[in-house]
């Protein structure tokens, strides 16, 4: 709000809530073209004696239909607009490298079979929230989809479909270095259900799931002399140290804050001792308020770090160890578990930990078998006392394509996220309570090398699209007003990778975007989903599918 308020904005209201009129004021409206939104711009300046505001300027955040372009045109209230943009920004840009739908209901659409209706309609919306997407950054890449799923099929059309009307509107969508090489990949949450599940031990991840933070808020209690007052820190990309550590494994996490702390006193020539703590730093930013501002966020990471360590001393702990046995199927040494259950039962009997952890076990467990008998998962179910929706919800995982329930008759489909079927990752540091890489790494790692199997892959049109082929697509609106428009916009060279996962992502895969850029160099990886999921989000989600 800070950055808008600079900018010269004095209000910032909602379109769909009534409004004080202030016909002195321009007004700028940054509005998605939906029918709804339309009528209220056009109510706000149905009385040429009486209008809202001033004039209008109008930023729709996607391409606006042509019936309601049309209807917007022959309002009264059209003299009034001075500005009238498609910006394309029908998406969250969340992090560098990572996107969001902000349609948690797609999960309920795609894999609820009793939900079916306004499926096609939600699809059609996420499927142009991707088209502006591709649009903003410049790419028109070629389409692909897990093919094991045959919804992803469909949905992948659907793309193609609002990708083709956007390079038609602006042919030099996917032009450049290396451009022609860019991929798209259209995944669905069944790809991997183990990653989503797992006590992750990196900050982000591991924050999000253990501390209470919502809307990246992070809410700790901070002691200065003799008052506690509760602090709000929102985690985004303007705080250096939040990105610098975000991906770091949380056993070296404290250390770093601490020694970016020293090297500021350092450089700022304050008097500390070796090794701050929290009382050092308040102590600090009294005596240096020029600084409040960085001191205070190293304060904030320390909270955090501490904060973590707490919650995985007291019970993440000695879940880890048993995740990972299971996500892995061997032990840390190397060596084949041959029966599980004795690790799972005392944590199952345990009444000191949660419903919501026992059902994270018992799913890994059943993933790890590829399925188990209805009456051994009743049996685990008594055995772990959880409610009985949580037995629902275990078998609801079904809908994402996941063998939970045996069939005696049919053969298991082969789970390629299982660790047999895995890239081999020995010569990588891990520690012993981080060993399992998402499945999504991968896929990734296999695109870049062009490794990435075409048949459980395929690109849309049945093959990679070659640069040259074909003429582009001419807009039916707009025809050709694009060849007299100067080249001014810049986009940035060399081929993108863009994973989309229909039914949200989990922090670790999105960790995996930056790591496999950084790793190769030429290529950025982009991860985006309908939405971001959390363990406990997951949970949730399948809870719901059997309404």
């Amino acid at each position: 709000m800070t950055e808008i308020m600079s900018e010269g904005i004095t209000l910032v209201e909602d379109i769909n809530k009534r409004r004080e009129p202030l016909p002195s004021l321009e007004s700028v409206y940054l509005i998605t073209p939906t029918e709804k939104s339309i009528r209220a711009l056009i109510a706000d300046f149905q009385y040429p004696m009486k209008t809202l505001y001033k004039t209008a300027h109008v930023f729709f955040t996607e391409a606006c239909p042509d019936e309601l372009f049309n209807e917007l045109c022959k309002s009264i209230g059209a003299r009034c607009i001075k500005t009238l943009k498609e910006i394309n920004i029908a998406f969250l840009p969340y992090e560098s490298q990572v996107f969001s739908l902000d349609s948690a209901d797609t999960f309920q659409l795609f894999y609820n079979p009793s939900r079916q209706i306004g499926r096609i309609v939600n699809l059609e919306r996420c499927a142009e929230q991707i088209a502006t997407l591709c649009a903003t950054l410049g790419e028109y890449p070629a389409v692909r989809y897990r093919s094991e799923c045959e919804r992803n099929a469909e949905f992948a059309q659907l793309v193609q479909q609002k990708l083709d009307a956007y390079k038609a509107d602006d042919h030099t969508m996917g032009q450049g270095p290396g451009k022609d090489r860019s991929q798209l990949l259209i995944i669905d949450r069944g790809f991997d259900p183990v990653s989503p599940l797992l006590h992750e031990l990196t900050l982000q991840a591991m924050a999000y799931d253990l501390l209470n933070i919502e809307n990246d808020v992070y809410k700790y209690e901070s002691t200065t002399a003799n008052d506690i007052c509760e602090k709000e820190v929102l985690l985004d990309e303007n705080d250096d140290i939040w990105v610098d550590l975000r991906h770091q494994h949380i056993a070296i996490v404290s250390q770093q804050v601490t020694r970016k702390l020293k090297d500021f006193v350092d450089e700022k020539k304050m008097r500390t001792q070796d090794k701050a703590s929290m009382r050092d730093l308040s102590q600090m930013i009294k005596k240096m308020p020029q600084y409040q501002k960085e001191l205070s966020r190293y304060s904030t990471h320390l909270h955090m770090a501490e904060d973590c360590m707490k919650h995985y001393q007291g019970k993440a702990d000695k879940l880890c160890k048993v995740e990972q046995d299971l996500a892995m199927g061997m032990d840390a040494e190397g060596e084949k578990i041959k029966d599980h259950m004795r690790n799972i039962v005392p944590i199952l009997l345990d009444q000191n930990v949660s419903s919501c952890d026992k059902t994270r076990i018992i799913l890994l467990y059943i993933i790890h078998k590829g399925g188990i008998t209805e009456e051994n998962l009743c049996k685990l179910v008594q055995h772990a006392q959880i409610p009985q929706e949580d037995m629902t919800l275990i078998q609801n995982m079904q809908n994402l394509g996941v063998p939970i329930i045996q069939d005696g008759g049919r053969r298991k489909p082969q789970q390629f996220y299982q660790p047999q079927n895995r890239r081999e990752r020995v010569s990588e540091h891990t520690y012993q309570m981080s060993r399992w890489t998402p499945y999504i790494k991968d896929i990734m790692e296999e695109m870049v090398e062009d490794k990435l199997n075409a048949q459980r892959f395929p690109f849309l049109t049945g093959g990679s699209r070659s640069v040259g082929l074909g003429s582009a697509p001419v807009s039916a609106r707009y025809g050709q007003w694009h060849k007299e428009r100067g080249q001014g916009t810049s986009f940035k060279s060399g081929p993108r990778l863009i994973i989309f996962v229909v039914g949200g992502m989990s922090y670790s895969e999105m960790r995996c975007a930056y790591e496999v850029t950084q790793a190769v160099k030429n290529w950025e990886v982009l991860i985006g989903s309908t939405h971001i999921l959390t363990p406990a989000g997951l949970l949730n989600d399948l809870r719901e599918l059997g309404n």
